[in-house]
């Protein structure tokens, strides 16, 4: 039974999964970390975790891992795993969760595909039908392109808009402006593996997506997790 944990910048993702199908998946905020325990329905044996969010995190889940006196998995980039090759300048230099969504990508899709994680940043990711991770692109999540807005000039608000194709209003004009540059990123994405690539879309803000995404999409709960778990199931 697996434990995994997912680290991201905001938020700790996690799931068990028994191995076929997963119990559980949720997230917690890190002022909850401790509520982790008790939100398990069963016992795990083992935990395998991936972490961009630092050392303090990473220390608080080698701490739980020696309360619960469990093994602990690091997945981290490499070369190649589960099928698929790494082809950045310096695999190790990878974004540990940016690895798993791919492993997770390759062991759902067997073709070319490409891979957006919309959280607090936004990552699109090109992985060929061979398994090749090609490359991809790392943007501020929509929220933070709202925020940054808001932040960083005189007249703008904290928008609360809606998409529009043409927007006639600021808020509107502000989120559209975030949807738009978020999904031309994935069409070009696209482009560069060919026609009609999937794209396969998680992470907390991929329902604001999902809907004025060009098909074919499939949207995953958690492309994380699930490299989490097929990267766990190898070890």
């Amino acid at each position: 039974m697996l434990l995994c944990l997912d680290a991201g910048n905001t938020r700790l993702k996690f799931g068990l999964f028994d191995g076929g199908r997963w119990l559980l998946q949720g997230a917690l905020d890190y002022a909850a970390f401790n509520e982790l325990e008790a939100r398990l329905p069963a016992s795990p044996t083992r935990i395998v975790a991936c972490n961009v969010a630092g050392q303090a995190v990473r220390q608080r889940i080698e701490v739980l891992a020696g309360k619960l006196g469990l093994p602990l998995t690091w997945l981290c980039s490499s070369a190649a795993a589960c099928g698929v090759t790494n082809s950045y300048d310096t695999p190790e230099q990878l974004g540990a969760d940016r690895w798993a969504a791919l492993i997770g990508a390759r062991a759902l899709h067997g073709g070319a595909c490409v891979v957006a994680v919309a959280g607090t940043a936004t990552t699109i990711d090109a992985l060929d039908a061979s398994g090749r991770f090609r490359g991809g692109l790392i943007l501020p999540g929509l929220a933070l392109m709202r925020a940054a807005l808001a932040g960083n000039t005189a007249d703008l608000p904290h928008a609360d808009g809606h998409f529009r194709a043409l927007p006639t209003n600021t808020d509107d004009a502000i989120a559209s402006g975030a949807l738009h540059a978020t999904l031309g990123a994935i069409a070009r994405m696209r482009a560069a593996l060919g026609a009609d690539v999937t794209c396969l879309l998680s992470g907390g803000a991929a329902a604001e997506l999902a809907p004025h995404l060009e098909p074919p999409q499939r949207p995953i709960d958690n492309l994380v997790l699930e490299g989490l778990a097929r990267f766990g199931q190898t070890q």
